[in-house]
């Protein structure tokens, strides 16, 4: 039965027309007819039908049903700012199917439109970009939101300039121009064009402008006509307007996610995208994935959270199945290879760190450089820039950003001995590049900020057996770092692994005892003196043992254990040992050395709970003058001292108490948050002291901890700690 008995084509009829369950269909005017009203009467309101909706079930296998539908809305649903007007809907040449999840990207498409039609010399625009961010699919969807306004649109695949003639010569067959060769082609075609304007050409995948010249349009040729080149390539800003497209905002990469996969939370997309550097081809492929596996969201998070190398691989995004991530950027790479092979090996360096900014410095500045084209700053800067110019990565004035999947397919294409030494050249790089000592290097604090990520990245595996040593003084060193920031939870598993790595290798007993002091610091400072009492204890008869008796590093040990020792309880033993420690670092470091203010600081400690605040002051004021002199005025080491000297003058009956202890809170909530349990605590002693000291009312009584930070304002330099001390 072809329709029902009243013969109207009923919605369930149309299904099962597209199912070919009709022995006789309908005659197509009926269903012309019966498509138009069901997009006016969803227009009007009338019953629940998203366009968008039928046209994505509908597309692909009934093209012509698909048409149809499409023109229906355009007639009621003229685009935003457009009136709907009667020129025909335009001829095109090779233009690929609307992608029907297309998402998102309405500033990027406006200002597309604005650029082209701004009667600037703008009617032709680069679309540049890494690979897989979306290019191709901006520029399609352009000309299919826009193609009313055009006559003519055509899509020339320009990857390889010397098939853009032929395609020109077919496009010649389609304005009905005959026996054209390719040679003429180019010139015929835009002559014809000049009849049928306004015209669209999109050229897509483009190489630099020489090898295009002779294709793109130029004087009168283009003077009725938009031409959209899509390019990963740098060096299009003299021929044309260039508008970069970056990686989806994280709400896009989300709402495609939640749109395209069953059960999809916006927390799982959230951390999915995340984890796939919101590209917009690799979210794609993840949902394929989903879906064909059947796949739960959680399960995919786990798989590319562990596996990513892998999971780049598999999936197909619905309208590019042969394009996956793992392959996206392979004939970059092998270009590399043949033209420039020192940067196809920076390139692999950059692979195995962090996909944050990595200073170029890491790469220079050591004696033994990790490239040899880094000895020649010529070489070097056109190594760069060939990863910058091909797309692999973002050039900033002194560092490079290099996309994490980008990093990951090069890893995942990297032999297990390319990987192994460059993992090893990374990690004495590092080794080199970290700061050692905090005290002594005032840029101490802002390189380890930079370089952070990549030690805990490098770090992250286990040590190749050419560095095991190397790797294992990286992890101390960024262990001690990371404590003196205030994050104990990850100094704690990095030294236990530098730890567990020297006793494997029989390493000396000094570095054995450099882990062991470490150690006990961060249980110290975790609030474990019980357990930190051995390992202090350990490193100091290890010292002992094998360095000489004036030792910084056991004024180190014993400042730690002098600590421990009166967290313990065990005040009148943790006295001289504090003291014997101040005697060494002053002989050592001369009086005023930052080195000095911790033993001081320690040592007043133990007179604190000793209840002697007036002992106690002396040495606090004194290694707050040195800490003052010596680091930047927000430093942590300083707001320790601050709220260490307001309980010793709260003790003394001295009014200044609460405003020492608000300059310290201050400070520990800029330096560690307003959540961290120091800033609670500061904040606490903050309240305490304004609420029992008579010059209360002076300071704003009742202050809370959120009013004290609304007005405060620093620059903050992120500074690591020395690798012995943690004060």
């Amino acid at each position: 039965m072809a329709y029902d008995e009243r013969k109207v084509l009923t919605r369930s009829s149309l299904s099962d027309l597209l199912a070919g369950k009709f022995t006789k269909p309908p005659p197509w005017e009926r269903v012309s007819a019966y498509v138009t009203a069901c997009v006016r009467a969803a227009r009007a309101g009338q019953i629940d039908l998203s366009c968008e909706e039928e046209l994505a079930r509908l597309r692909g296998d009934h093209a012509t049903l698909t048409d149809l539908f499409e023109t229906a809305v355009r007639e009621t649903r003229a685009p935003q700012g457009r009136t709907s007007t009667s020129r025909p809907r335009p001829a095109t040449y090779r233009l690929p199917p609307r992608n029907t999840n297309f998402t998102g990207r309405e500033a990027a498409l406006q200002e597309l439109r604005q650029r082209l039609t701004s009667g600037n010399g703008g009617a032709m625009q680069v679309v540049h970009g890494l690979g897989g961010v979306g290019k191709t699919q901006l520029a399609v969807e352009y000309a299919y939101l826009y193609r009313s306004e055009y006559r003519f649109v055509a899509f020339v695949d320009a990857e390889d300039p010397a098939l853009v003639a032929s395609q020109f010569a077919s496009l010649a067959g389609e304005l009905g121009l005959a026996e054209v060769s390719s040679e003429q082609a180019i010139p015929r075609v835009y002559g014809e064009l000049m009849d049928h304007g306004p015209w669209l050409i999109i050229f897509d995948n483009g190489e630099r402008p020489g090898p295009l010249v002779d294709a793109l349009p130029s004087g009168d040729l283009g003077s009725n006509g938009h031409v959209i080149v899509t390019t990963r390539l740098r060096g299009w800003s003299s021929r044309a307007g260039v508008m970069h497209l970056d990686v989806f905002p994280r709400r896009e990469a989300v709402e495609l996610l939640a749109r395209r996969v069953c059960g999809m939370t916006t927390v799982v997309a959230d951390r999915i995208a995340e984890h796939l550097g919101d590209l917009p081809l690799a979210l794609e492929q993840a949902a394929g994935y989903m879906d064909y596996n059947q796949t739960a969201p959680e399960d995919y998070l786990a798989l590319v959270t562990s596996r990513l190398e892998d999971m780049i691989a598999l999936g197909e995004p619905a309208d590019r199945p042969t394009v996956v991530v793992a392959t996206l950027w392979q004939l970059g790479v092998r270009r590399l290879e043949t033209e420039r092979p020192q940067a196809k090996r920076l390139l692999e360096l950059c692979a195995l760190l962090a996909p944050e900014p990595i200073p170029l410095e890491l790469f220079t500045g050591s004696t033994e450089p990790l490239l040899a084209a880094a000895d020649d700053p010529v070489a070097w800067d056109t190594t760069v820039g060939a990863l910058a110019g091909l797309g692999f990565a973002r050039r900033g004035p002194s560092s490079l950003v290099v996309h994490r999947l980008v990093q990951a397919a090069i890893r995942a294409a990297m032999p297990d001995d390319v990987r192994t030494d460059a993992r090893v050249r990374l990690c004495r790089a590092l080794l080199a590049a970290v700061p050692h000592d905090i005290h002594g290097d005032p840029d101490a604090r802002s390189r380890w900020h930079e370089l952070l990520p990549h030690a805990l990245v490098v770090t992250k595996d286990e040590p190749p057996a050419g560095c095991a040593g190397e790797m294992a003084t990286l992890l101390r060193l960024t262990s001690v770092f990371l404590l003196s920031i205030g994050n104990q939870s990850v100094a704690l598993p990095l030294c236990e692994r530098a730890f567990a790595i020297d006793a494997s290798l029989g390493q000396s007993d000094a570095e054995v005892g450099f882990d062991l002091i470490t150690l006990a610091q961060i249980h110290r400072d975790r609030g474990a003196p019980e357990r930190a009492r051995p390992m202090a204890e350990r490193a100091l008869s290890l010292h002992e043992s094998c360095l000489p008796a004036d030792s910084p590093a056991i004024a180190t040990d014993l400042a730690t254990l002098a600590r421990i020792r009166h967290l313990l309880g065990d005040h009148e033993a943790a006295v001289p040992l504090a003291e014997r420690a101040l005697r060494i670092d002053e002989a050592a470091y001369g009086p005023d050395d930052p080195y000095v203010s911790f033993d001081l600081i320690a040592l007043a400690s133990v007179h604190l709970d000793l209840d002697d605040p007036a002992l106690a002051v002396p040495l606090i004021s004194r290694a707050l003058r040195i800490r003052e002199a010596s680091y930047a005025p927000d430093h942590l080491y300083i707001g320790y001292a601050l709220l260490l000297k307001a309980r010793a003058m709260h003790a003394l009956n001295d009014p200044s108490a609460a405003e020492l202890a608000r300059r310290g809170a201050l400070i520990l909530n800029i330096r560690l948050g307003k959540t961290h349990p120091k800033t609670e605590d500061a904040f606490a002693l903050v309240n305490r002291l304004l609420k029992r000291d008579s010059c209360c009312q002076a300071h704003g009584e009742g202050v809370a901890a959120g009013n004290l930070t609304a007005t405060t304002h620093v620059v903050v330099r992120h500074v690591p700690h020395d690798d012995q001390r943690n004060w």
